[in-house]
């Protein structure tokens, strides 16, 4: 079969690569119908993650038919048109009978690894590097699916695969990171990054009932969309953020603060992004935490910084006696899909969100390594790309 490989620093390949095939009983194969690139996956794209090997089978955000399962995959059949969460989750150890998903203590077959570098192992993960399983990604014609009784998401027959796709990752994401804000009606939520992931939780902070959802962001295309949400924009290229902020809140600051950026932020204008940038180069700090400054220094005393933002690694100063003096909360964390899809499927089907708003560009998946380019240097007016194999 064909997919999209990886072989180094900004080098995605259309290769040939052997059809999956069963390895346990709870194992199914999906043909994939749709698939898409997601902002998590420039991380990998930009070299920033380790544990990457050469001709590793990218993308986690994907939608298919089942075409075969294994004997012990439950109700799922041959057949069935499915989502598959990012987070591979077995269901039945103790993380997955809490909910919490993405720390599945079974499904990372780099377990070990993992914990020596978290302390913990987290759930394995589609196409994104070996400390999170090595498992091959949907970027793909066809792929295998683990634990496929527990990871899958059924799909109604009413819902378009431009609605369903993005049940995987970027909806329950942003949903997540809005949920875990605690949004009261009077809030003003803030978010860093008006990419899909802000976009998402936009919608959902909105959904949540909070007063005001302020977006910061400098590509007038991503500025566009968050407005069309129902978001008052910030421009960091033409105007203070924190000044800014204080006006639309009084003074205050705003109570809950997303950092949908994660490790590759950056602020042109901003001396210590510039500084996180030298230091990068110099391998003194993997990853640029420039919003997570900002947030801790403007978050209203008592706030909530919620990070659905990836982070890979180490960063330097860091402000947490003002997040300690100011008593803030953080919440963090890969996403839970199976937790939020029952609910977001029924809002889908209720017409209170449309995901494939976020969609900009529709290519076939041999077009992936230059949609990668694209997305990465954001031109094209380029939010969401869609591959179909």
């Amino acid at each position: 079969m064909k997919a999209l490989c990886w072989h180094g620093k900004q080098d995605i390949r259309w290769d040939t690569v052997p059809d999956p095939i069963l390895e346990h009983p709870r194992d199914a194969i999906l043909k994939v119908s749709s698939c898409a690139i997601c902002g998590s996956d420039l991380h990998l794209f930009g070299g920033f993650m380790p544990s990457m090997k050469c001709g590793d089978v990218m993308g986690h955000e994907f939608m298919g038919e089942v075409v075969e399962t294994g004997k012990e995959t439950g109700d799922l059949k041959v057949g069935d048109r499915v989502v598959i969460p990012f987070t591979i989750t077995c269901g039945e150890c103790d993380q997955c009978r809490r909910g919490f998903f993405a720390a599945c203590e079974r499904s990372n077959r780099n377990r070990d690894m993992a914990a020596k570098v978290f302390g913990h192992t987290t759930a394995g993960l589609f196409g994104y590097s070996h400390l999170t399983g090595g498992y091959a990604g949907g970027q793909a014609e066809y792929v295998r699916v683990p634990f496929a009784d527990h990871t899958h998401v059924k799909v109604p027959k009413d819902i378009p695969d431009e609605q369903a796709l993005f049940l995987g990752d970027i909806l329950p994401t942003g949903w997540q990171a809005a949920v875990q804000c605690d949004i009261e009606p009077t809030d003003t939520v803030a978010i860093w990054g008006a990419g899909p992931v802000g976009q998402m939780a936009l919608r959902s902070a909105v959904l949540l009932g909070a007063r005001q959802v302020i977006m910061i962001d400098h590509l007038p295309d991503r500025l566009s969309m968050a407005r069309a949400g129902g978001a008052i924009t910030i421009n960091f290229d033409e105007e203070s953020v924190l000044e800014r902020l204080w006006d639309l809140t009084a003074g205050k600051g705003p109570e809950k603060c997303i950092d949908a950026v994660g490790m590759e932020s950056h602020a042109a204008r901003s001396l210590d992004s510039l500084v996180d940038r030298a230091k990068q180069a110099m391998w003194l700090e993997s990853d640029r935490p420039h919003v997570l400054r900002e947030m801790i220094y403007v978050c209203r005393a008592g706030g909530v910084l919620s990070i659905p933002g990836v982070y890979g690694g180490l960063i330097d100063k860091l402000p947490m006696g003002a997040s300690m003096n100011k008593g803030l909360t953080w919440r963090m964390g890969q996403t839970h899909v199976k937790r939020w899809t029952d609910d977001l499927v029924k809002r889908i089907l209720d017409k209170q969100i449309d995901p494939s708003f976020v969609i900009t560009h529709t290519k076939p998946l041999q077009e992936g390594p230059d949609m990668y380019r694209t997305f990465r240097a954001k031109e094209d007016g380029c939010v969401k790309v869609v591959l179909k194999p």
